[in-house]
């Protein structure tokens, strides 16, 4: 059973106002708080209590898996190794999260690696979104590990999310992609305050015909910090984009680090960064419809990182 600051933390990673229809296994204070399965997903822990294997079975369409994790005392560190293995021809939603609500003096800590191998011709959205909240010193630190293997003729979806009270983040994302295996990443992120956050993608365009596109659109406010570490190796016929687009605030900084390599003469590679300041006409426009500076702000940002 999860209490009152757990089910409004699920609702903000999650969208859970309820018990998720389908499989899901909720982790709360590196416990088990709920588990369901279904005819075509199994959820199994693993021997060693480091995680759980999801395994989704050949040709399972319109069904979704929710392992969101709830850390609401300070003090807890872990890491966790979740395992999914996708059929072919499966179609299948997964939702994963994690939220900390720390009031105290010490840091609470979750690290969770994802390993995804995904089956010939199936098609994966991933949604994964990290939030913080608490008024006590400790921090919150999420560390996601995610590794993607996908066969050929599969695809992928990622959608990393973070906007809100997240102290410290290292997100490490590595992806090999086979003959027309597609995959696309949608990065939004907001740091504050003194925060940190590091998102790191190595993706290996193996197959012919695979493809990667990878964007991050970040907003860095106060003396907060943000680095985009990514690379993509083209080792065959491939296409690969990356994109970094970044609104810079007060006395925050961004540092952007494209890599490209073209280990064959047909892979098309390209990288686009753009960091810099809100446009004072975009404010003096909201600001003359009646809005402060404040609020044109916080308009301007939030439609930057719908």
């Amino acid at each position: 059973m999860v209490d009152e600051i757990q089910k409004r933390i699920l609702e903000e990673v999650a969208d859970l106002h309820e018990t998720p229809i389908g499989a899901y296994n909720i982790r709360a204070n590196s416990e088990l708080a709920g588990r369901n399965t279904t005819a075509n997903i199994d959820i199994i822990s693993k021997e060693d209590g480091s995680g759980i294997d999801i395994k989704i079975k050949p040709d399972t369409k319109n069904e979704s898996v929710h392992i969101p994790v709830v850390l609401s005392r300070a003090g807890i560190k872990e890491v966790v190794y979740n395992d999914f293995y996708i059929g072919e021809n499966a179609d299948v939603v997964i939702v994963a999260g994690c939220g900390i609500h720390n009031c105290g003096t010490q840091d609470s800590e979750h690290d969770g690696i994802h390993r995804f191998y995904v089956g010939k011709n199936a098609k994966v959205k991933y949604v994964e979104k990290h939030y913080g909240e608490g008024n006590g010193t400790g921090k919150r630190i999420l560390n996601p590990g995610t590794e993607v293997y996908m066969e050929e003729g599969s695809s992928m979806e990622m959608e990393m999310v973070q906007i809100k009270g997240v102290d410290s983040t290292v997100r490490d994302t590595k992806a090999v992609l086979k003959a027309g295996a597609a995959l696309v990443v949608r990065e939004r992120l907001m740091t504050h305050g003194d925060q940190t956050a590091i998102s790191i993608y190595n993706v290996d365009l193996d197959g012919e015909g695979s493809s990667a596109d990878i964007v991050s659109r970040s907003v860095a406010r106060d003396d907060s910090y943000q680095k985009f570490d990514a690379k993509i190796n083209g080792n065959a016929a491939c296409s690969g984009h990356s994109e970094c687009d970044a609104i810079i605030m007060d006395n925050a900084k961004i540092l952007a680090v494209p890599q490209l390599e073209a280990n064959n003469i047909d892979a098309a590679l390209i990288h686009e960064a753009a960091i810099g300041k809100i446009a004072g006409e975009q404010l003096i426009k909201l600001m003359t419809l009646g809005l402060t500076e404040a609020e044109a702000e916080e308009q301007i940002i939030n439609g930057f990182l719908k």
